[in-house]
């Protein structure tokens, strides 16, 4: 078997073989994918910027790349955006102003009734929400995996889907393992038009061959990644390494939640990681066919 294939067995034993488009498909230049046109860039900058960031947010932005990555996405502030699971809203904090004067941003989130971290996630995000109603009163919140079978965002209506650092989650056994994962990449299909991107940031392991098939690290490496979202139907585009870190190991006695901003380990060790800074990522660019 050649590189372009590869197995996967997921924890309920069933085996899928996907053909990777990202093989077939050639990898375009990151410049060729970072205009932005002046509307939007200013729009970026103004949310970047924004008084309603907090400066531990702004600290992050080093790491995180918010412009360029956006830019790379092909981000713009008058497209329909789905940012799909954005947690705690670090992102959103950025979106939601940058689309509130031409855009529209759907902000799928935990189901409430899902379990008590779920309830206790979604609480602190729609929290944040309501407390700035000038900078988030856009923003229209619904469900992921919704029981009412609500699609978390109007069927081929989304310009742009987003999604960061959430790949493991859909990984783990409760969630589902890879058929999970599989139905989180086709609610993310079913929601963008014909043509439209899908742009994922996600903490990135190394090797294929030796990756934690349930993600427990928090890791997953691109292979997989391409593999999860060629089987919801997505064409491959681009790889960008604006959140490239060559200094994490991967190696971290907690995973990635060893480096910041969570500084899972102990405090004779945190200065250490605090200099390695956040986890290696991958930076992966989708389409839905247009046929």
């Amino acid at each position: 078997m050649n590189s372009a294939e590869r197995n996967f067995l997921n924890p309920t034993g069933a085996l899928f073989v996907v053909l990777f488009v990202a093989m077939l498909t050639p990898i375009s230049s990151c410049a060729d994918n970072d205009a932005l046109d002046a509307r939007t860039s200013a729009a970026l900058d103004a949310a970047i910027d924004g008084e309603h960031r907090s400066d531990e947010n702004r600290a992050r932005d080093q790491y995180r790349l918010p412009k360029e990555t956006l830019a790379f996405f092909g981000f713009r502030s008058d497209a329909t955006v789905v940012e799909f699971s954005p947690g705690g809203g670090w992102y959103t904090e950025i979106l939601a102003p940058a689309l509130r004067d031409s855009g529209k941003l759907y902000a799928p989130h935990y189901d409430m009734n899902a379990g008590d971290y779920e309830r206790g996630s979604l609480g602190e995000f729609l929290q944040k929400l309501g407390e700035l109603p000038d900078v988030y009163g856009q923003v229209t919140v619904t469900t992921i995996s919704n029981p009412s079978g609500e699609p978390i965002a109007p069927p081929e209506s989304a310009d742009l889907v987003l999604t960061f650092r959430n790949v493991h989650n859909w990984l783990e056994p409760a969630a589902g393992g890879e058929a999970g994962a599989v139905a989180r990449f086709t609610e993310m299909f079913q929601a963008l038009k014909p043509g439209g991107v899908l742009g994922l940031v996600a903490h990135r392991w190394p090797d294929a061959a030796t990756e934690d098939p349930a993600a427990a690290n928090g890791y997953v490496s691109e292979e997989r990644v391409m593999a999860l979202a060629a089987a919801a139907g997505f064409e491959f585009v681009a790889r960008s390494e604006h959140n490239y870190n060559p200094k994490d190991t991967h190696d971290h006695p907690s995973g990635v939640w060893s480096l910041p901003p969570g500084l899972d380990i102990d405090d004779a060790n945190k200065e250490t990681y605090r200099q390695i800074g956040e986890s290696d990522r991958m930076t992966l660019k989708f389409r839905k066919p247009t046929h």
